[in-house]
């Protein structure tokens, strides 16, 4: 569905852009950010932090795993109140694994918002940049080679509502060819 809708909007594109003639720009913001020290110290900090907490799980798993097969060794030996502690405290342990993988590493998780906190301001700054660099260069379109996004588009040249003008008008005369029956 993805790949359909990144063929359907460069189909659209060149449609309407050679019927334009409009000028169109590329530009790699992997390449940019790659060259910008700033981010790429912001990353540094970003993966020092990931390092850490995977190194905090990782000796959260070995513990969970020495504990499980020490009670697991021993289980035949306790009894009664010392056999539902043990198991609870391996089970604990295993919650607590669930929830700071969760918690760190889910989609959610501290990693993307952080991930999220430093792009998003290297982003704005690409943006007016881009901007700056087409309104100069008389660009209609900038295209993102890393992403195979549009990063700027000057309206005259978007056709966004006059397709969703068709496509509204179809399911217009629907509706009232099926009112008639």
């Amino acid at each position: 569905m993805k790949n359909f809708k990144i063929v359907f909007s460069f189909v659209l594109f060149l449609l309407f852009g050679l019927s334009n003639a409009q000028k169109v720009g590329v530009v790699d913001t992997e390449y940019i950010l790659s060259k910008m020290p700033q981010y790429q110290e912001a990353e540094a900090r970003l993966n020092a932090q990931i390092d850490t907490w995977q190194s905090e799980l990782q000796n959260l798993q070995s513990e969970y795993e020495r504990k499980r097969s020490a009670f697991e060794s021993e289980k035949v030996l306790l009894i009664g109140d010392q056999l539902k502690l043990r198991e609870k405290e391996v089970m604990d342990l295993e919650k607590n694994i669930k929830t700071t993988t969760s918690l760190r590493f889910g989609n959610n998780g501290e990693i993307a918002k952080l991930r999220t906190s430093l792009i998003v301001p290297f982003q704005d700054q690409i943006w007016n940049a881009v901007k700056t660099m087409a309104e100069k260069n008389g660009l209609g379109t900038v295209l993102d080679k890393t992403s195979n996004n549009v990063l700027f588009l000057q309206k005259r040249f978007d056709y966004s509502d006059k397709v969703l003008d068709i496509l509204l008008k179809g399911n217009d005369k629907k509706e009232k060819t099926n009112n008639k029956k």
